[in-house]
């Protein structure tokens, strides 16, 4: 059995675990139009209840929780998913009346209550939404709740359930389809179920988390499949108000039958005290005219009406502009990272060393100015660090700094190891004018091989080059040619690792296969002894076979 104080918390364990990933459910909406986004809508519902939550004593019945919850959701309530997600609490608050601690019948009879008072305060339902969602996990909770009186299974069976329809929406709404998307509030609802589960569980009450600090994660959430589905707003203003019942208050399904007249996504929903309304129409002052026919506007919240059509033409410039890099993103932390690279393992290594935008580019495909301003902006730090790691591309990274109202430092690497050595020497206790010396530092004492082609017969530096040559460069100077790329190697890394040497790294490119790689690392380690450690790197870099790195 599931008592009043278990259920508090995991209530409000739900709240904060939602509120910590209501972006995620954000970024799911294909709607015009967010009426404020559907992960923000139900993190904002349920959280309204917390702070009275928190004030109940260990003593409390989970009757008293549920109905405390329950009213607290209904005033809170924001957009047709909060709304539904109070009706869900108000229905699980009327099958737990009077219960001291609620068991598997119970929550299964409190779910069904849910999906009536959900279905019934939606004119037109629409499958592959959080109704569905909700009412297969109520049909799996009547059902498992006929062979068991384990909470937890019981539990563990409607969540699955619950998931098990979500990834089915996809496939109910060609809005979904189209976007590949689950419905947004049918995630909701699921991360809401599995947060109480946990509680249920024996865990503890969720934490709440810092903002992400991923700049993507912010361009991201602005990349909805709004645009695509400019024909869905039929109606111009997004309408929300809440009134108190005045005394013989006529049946609130009069104004719910007018309301489907003179608009669409109509939502209406009371209790005991107050009506709540969601609509979008053409004729607000209708909407708030027949209102008071039933009672008077409450100022707490104030009436809300909202243009969709400029909302949705703003929406649509604002992912314009973060997908161009024209917004920039909030800094949260003081330092960020901006490096250059081309290839998979290179782009994943400054990855994971701490970059927090990877441009692509390098030799024979240089970013632009404005692709590096873009990076910048997409960094969430106050002062950002610039490595170019080609001399290609300093130039246009020192323009970027012009354009910029952060604070970025661009150092002047030339190569990918100046690059990786650069951020190794980072150190986040240090200001800004101890790193970019330290790190100045740390770059200036690496040598860079590097193995190529001859893209055309030529005449170089005094050598007579032929198309289909392989060059070896020594820190970016064509040291000589070789017919081999292997003997090239060998032969570039011993020139290079004279004097004190302790690492040599071979990142391989794109044109190398491991096997190759291996057999050429371990040549290497046979030849120049055992003091110095060989490493291979797999870079998937274009244009070299090898970039080598001395250290």
């Amino acid at each position: 059995m599931i008592n009043g104080s278990l259920l508090r918390d995991a209530i409000i364990s739900a709240a904060i675990t939602i509120n910590n990933r209501k972006r995620e459910v954000d970024e799911l909406n294909v709607y015009p139009v967010p009426d404020g986004d559907t992960g923000t809508n139900m993190s904002m519902t349920i959280g309204n209840s917390v702070a009275e939550l928190k004030r109940l004593d260990d003593k409390v019945t989970a009757s008293e929780v549920a109905s405390k919850a329950a009213s607290a959701f209904l005033r809170g309530a924001r957009g047709n998913s909060g709304v539904i997600l109070s009706l869900i609490f108000r229905g699980i608050s009327k099958g737990l009346a009077d219960c001291t601690e609620a068991g598997c019948e119970d929550f299964a009879e409190a779910l069904q209550l849910g999906v009536d008072a959900a279905y019934k305060a939606v004119m037109k339902p629409v499958e592959g939404t959080i109704l569905t969602v909700i009412k297969a996990a109520a049909a799996k909770a009547r059902e498992v709740s006929a062979s068991t009186n384990d909470d937890i299974i019981f539990w563990h069976e409607v969540c699955d359930e619950a998931e098990n329809i979500l990834a089915q929406t996809t496939e109910m709404l060609p809005q979904l389809k189209k976007a590949g998307v689950v419905d947004a509030g049918g995630k909701g609802l699921v991360i809401i179920f599995r947060a109480m589960l946990d509680v249920f569980e024996g865990g503890e009450i969720a934490k709440e988390l810092a903002p992400s600090s991923t700049a993507d994660n912010l361009v991201d959430s602005f990349r909805t499949a709004v645009s695509e589905y400019d024909d869905e707003i039929n109606f111009t203003y997004c309408t929300e108000f809440m009134v108190e019942k005045k005394v013989n208050c006529p049946d609130v399904f009069m104004l719910r039958a007018y309301l489907e007249t003179i608009g669409d996504c109509v939502v209406v929903v009371d209790d005991d005290e107050i009506i709540k309304v969601h609509v979008h129409t053409d004729n607000p002052g209708n909407a708030l005219q027949k209102a008071l026919e039933f009672g008077w506007f409450i100022n707490d919240p104030k009436p809300k009406i909202e243009n969709m059509r400029i909302q949705h033409e703003n929406k649509v410039k604002e992912a314009k502009a973060a997908e161009d890099g024209i917004v920039p993103v909030e800094p949260e932390k003081e330092f960020g990272f901006v490096t250059i690279a081309a290839g998979h393992g290179l782009e994943a290594m400054f990855t994971d060393l701490g970059a927090d935008v990877v441009v692509k580019g390098g030799q024979t495909m240089n970013p632009s100015t404005d692709d590096i301003l873009r990076a910048i902006h997409r960094t969430p730090a106050k002062t950002v660090f610039v490595l170019p790691n080609n001399k290609n591309i300093i130039m246009a990274a020192e323009q970027a700094v012009k354009l910029t109202d952060r604070k970025v430092c661009v150092l002047q690497t030339r190569t990918i190891p100046q690059g990786i050595a650069a951020m190794l020497a980072f150190d986040e206790s240090e200001g800004l004018a101890e790193n970019r010396i330290n790190m100045t530092k740390a770059f200036e004492k690496v040598s860079t091989g590097s193995i190529t082609f001859a893209a055309r017969d030529s005449e170089f530096e005094g050598h007579q080059i032929k198309e289909g040559e392989i060059l070896a460069l020594d820190n970016g100077k064509l040291s000589f040619t070789e017919k081999d790329v292997n003997k090239a190697a060998l032969k570039l890394v011993k020139k290079l690792a004279k004097g004190d040497v302790s690492y040599v790294t071979l990142i391989y490119g794109a044109d190398v296969n491991e096997e190759n790689a291996e057999r050429l690392q371990q040549l290497i380690q046979s030849k120049i002894g055992d003091k110095i450690e060989v490493m291979l790197v797999n870079g998937g870099q274009p244009v070299y076979y090898y970039i080598i790195s001395v250290e």
